[in-house]
């Protein structure tokens, strides 16, 4: 039986994932094939600001207009993810391939941060910047699901842009109800408990 597609899906790592890399973290799939899955973590805010890196692109950030760390791979290079603010999308935005249209996240796509900013970054609603990403081997990801790594959730585009990252993973858990809003009040460190 085929797997479902991942793509426009929250990964929301399970209490017992405790690497320093996914620790409490909350990832959104920007791709899911056969080969493997691509995502990015949207709540490791870091303390660069978009303009140290991504010059010019700083007025067009969501807040916090910083750069996010999307993940542990290819660190030295950066994933763009926008909505479009009218209903023409802009030049140098394309939407998330294999996306079902059933989720609701139709104006999340990835934006291309060579085009000019002035131009692209003013036609955007939303923007965000992260800086590498979380990767996955064809078969990996869905081995971590079965093991209990991960709970796999529906997004919303208020995910992909929170104001408030750091309290993401519990509202995330919290809106699921039943068990996953129970674990959203999970401690930190459990032996503090």
């Amino acid at each position: 039986m085929d797997q479902p597609r991942l793509t426009g899906r929250l990964l929301v790592a399970a209490p017992l994932l405790q690497e320093d890399s996914f620790r409490r973290s909350v990832v959104f799939v920007v791709d899911d094939t056969a080969d493997g899955t691509l995502g990015v973590i949207l709540n490791r805010p870091l303390d660069t600001t978009v303009d140290q890196v991504v010059t010019d692109w700083g007025a067009y950030a969501s807040e916090p207009a910083v750069m996010f760390s999307g993940g542990p791979v290819g660190t030295g290079s950066g994933i763009a993810l926008g909505v479009p603010g009218t209903s023409d999308p802009p030049p140098g935005w394309s939407p998330l391939e294999g996306l079902d249209p059933g989720l609701g996240l139709d104006g999340v796509g990835v934006v291309d941060l060579d085009g000019p900013p002035s131009v692209l970054g003013g036609a955007l609603g939303a923007f965000r910047v992260f800086a590498g990403y979380a990767g996955w081997a064809a078969g990996q990801l869905a081995g971590e699901i079965d093991e209990g790594a991960w709970y796999v959730v529906p997004a919303i585009a208020d995910d992909v842009f929170t104001t408030a990252p750091e309290r993401l993973w519990s509202r995330v858990l919290r809106r699921q109800g039943g068990e996953l809003a129970l674990l959203s009040t999970y401690p930190e460190d459990p032996t503090m408990n």
